[in-house]
């Protein structure tokens, strides 16, 4: 994410810490700002220009676009206990 949760640093960013809160879950974070080689290599392992980015379990989940569309949905209260259920440690 650009920025941290407690101090997001665009709004898109601001909007992924929102949904992510309102589902309950503990998750950890990547400041690109702080992480230079993060944010330049992971748009090339995810194959996704933007930030944030949601990995649950390893996989890419994608931007909080997407977020705010499975959350409305319910899919991604849906997916983030099924990661708690099997054991993942952070989202």
């Amino acid at each position: 994410m650009k920025g941290t949760p407690d101090f997001p640093q665009c709004g898109f960013s601001g909007r992924a810490v929102q949904i992510l809160d309102k589902c309950g879950v503990e998750y950890a974070f990547v400041n690109v700002f702080e992480a230079p080689e993060v944010r330049e290599n992971l748009k090339q392992v995810s194959n996704w220009p933007t930030f944030p980015q949601l990995f649950v379990g390893g996989e890419l989940v994608g931007g909080s676009d997407i977020m705010m569309e499975l959350y409305e949905s319910g899919e991604l209260q849906k997916l983030l206990a099924g990661a708690t259920k099997a054991g993942e440690q952070q989202v």
